[in-house]
């Protein structure tokens, strides 16, 4: 893979600056709105600013027909969710994220914070771990101002219900943040549980299954190795290998280090399959849908 470019895999190029030029632009979905007179509509979304000087923000979603419990509206989990992207892509308003987070709000049904965290490099981590925990903060205190508050936070959402859901670079950055949660107040917030969707992990010691499937068409390691470099901080960065899919061995080593330490696990894994396959297979998509049902 001697002339491999990983920049020209990823469609990206690193900028004088330390920024990226992304040269891939996806379609984008608005948000519909507030209005409950779209009777068209199975979910309703807004965009709410998280934090103006960081330009982050989250996009809400709520099923548009409420479930009601004896005439009264019935609370809804609420699912915090971090998009895909291997850190250095992707956005709540991109229509495959968008439609997807729609599907999870209305079949769960559930309130679905989706997070429109900092990017890599011109953002590196830990700046994704701290804007998850300030979207988790922010819908912590529309919960508790009970005057001021959120609506759709506030009367609808179930606080003992909260869960922390991300997919691949978010299902680590959701990881990281239910860590970093153990040292917050967050009541009446309570985390109930965190469903990580083909997690990115990675270490420097290469697994068996990186080895096997170094030359992997989606996903091969001088990708991985770039998107660790380009996500780190630069005094952190060097030759590291890294994890994800076909990162299988790492996501099933991090799977047994919870259960070695007490943490109730449900996992899944399916020997067919490639990096990110839910958003373009319908039946993954479905078969995950229905795991997140159950598990909340």
């Amino acid at each position: 893979m001697s002339k491999f470019d990983p920049y020209e895999h990823l469609n990206v190029s690193l900028n004088h600056d330390g920024s990226l030029t992304r040269y891939v632009k996806l379609p984008t979905s608005a948000a519909t709105g507030e209005s409950p007179q779209r009777a068209a509509l199975s979910v309703l979304s807004k965009d709410v600013t998280l934090n103006p000087d960081k330009k982050t923000w989250m996009r809400l979603y709520r099923p548009a027909k409420l479930p009601s419990n004896d005439n009264s509206v019935a609370r809804l989990p609420i699912i915090l969710y971090f998009h895909p992207g291997a850190w250095i892509t992707m956005s709540v308003a991109e229509t495959i994220i968008h439609e997807s987070t729609n599907r999870v709000s209305s079949e769960v049904p559930a309130i679905v914070v989706a997070v429109e965290f900092r990017l890599a490099p011109e953002s590196r981590l830990p700046a994704q771990y701290e804007d998850a925990v300030d979207a988790v903060l922010w819908v912590r205190s529309q919960a508790a101002d009970r005057i001021h508050g959120d609506q759709w936070i506030r009367d609808y959402g179930d606080f003992s219900r909260c869960y922390l859901y991300g997919s691949c670079s978010g299902a680590n950055i959701a990881f990281n943040a239910a860590l970093r949660l153990q040292e917050r107040q967050i009541q009446p917030l309570k985390v109930a549980g965190i469903i990580l969707n083909q997690p990115l992990f990675g270490a420097k010691q290469r697994t068996k299954s990186e080895l096997k499937l170094a030359t992997d068409q989606y996903f091969p390691l001088p990708v991985q190795d770039l998107l660790w470099e380009l996500a780190l901080p630069v005094e952190r960065t060097g030759s590291p290998g890294f994890g994800g899919d076909p990162l299988i061995d790492r996501q099933q080593d991090f799977v047994k280090m919870l259960v070695q330490q007490g943490v109730p696990v449900e996992a899944r894994f399916d020997d067919v399959g490639f990096k990110g396959i839910d958003l373009i297979d319908s039946r993954r998509a479905t078969a995950i849908l229905t795991f997140i049902k159950d598990f909340v």
